[in-house]
């Protein structure tokens, strides 16, 4: 063989050799771009995934806190009407007894009016009766009992029950002009209306005759 088809030969397959090497070195460059693309389609996954999971962390820290502050408000709400309760209860817890003293202070009064202070035979026991009545009602309003004895105010639906009215020329219309048995009060809540004769007014009394 001569020394030109040796050299023939021998370039053709350097060039073989050649083309194999720049096929294999464009095949492992396009591998690794689709594994690196691979890698970053993943990377977003993940990224997204993270983000979605951050969502919902702060909704349910967001939850929370809404759960938390309805809850503290709930206890300070509790505590309030707790505290109204005490209040209410510390009030009128003499409520009961009170209405039960109500006959007792009537009967010393009635007592009082059936006694003669001035004659000797009933003095003594008028003062023991008057001294009796005064510190027992003395007493009573140191827990918030307090007498209604409307006479010549103003008629109060509120505090009063009218039994009856009547023209007089001494007190005004609508003025009470008889109180026939006193009311009380406890706490400012009414325990018993004052029960009251009401005037319907009349002609003024001629003092210069």
């Amino acid at each position: 063989m001569s020394n030109e088809s040796s050299k023939a030969k021998q370039n053709q397959v350097d060039e073989a050799v050649e083309g194999e090497i720049v096929t294999d070195s464009e095949s492992k460059s396009i591998t690794d771009d689709a594994s690196l693309m691979d890698e970053l389609t993943q990377a977003n996954f993940r990224v997204e995934e993270l983000e979605q999971a951050l969502e919902a962390a702060k909704a349910k820290v967001d939850e929370q806190k809404d759960s938390v502050i309805r809850a503290a408000a709930e206890v300070d709400n509790i505590r309030r009407r707790a505290a109204m309760d005490v209040e209410k209860a510390r009030k009128f817890a003499l409520e009961k007894f009170a209405n039960e003293l109500l006959p007792v202070i009537d009967n010393m009064e009635r007592a009082l009016q059936g006694t003669d202070a001035e004659a000797e035979a009933t003095k003594a026991v008028y003062e023991g009766v008057e001294l009796t009545l005064k510190s027992f009602v003395g007493t009573v309003e140191k827990f918030g009992l307090k007498v209604v004895n409307p006479q010549g105010e103003p008629f109060n639906p509120e505090h009063h029950q009218a039994i009856g009215m009547q023209p007089s020329p001494e007190f005004p219309a609508n003025t009470v002009m008889m109180v026939m048995q006193k009311g009380y009060i406890l706490n400012d809540r009414l325990l018993r209306p004052a029960m009251v004769m009401v005037s319907q007014g009349g002609p003024a009394v001629d003092t210069q005759a």
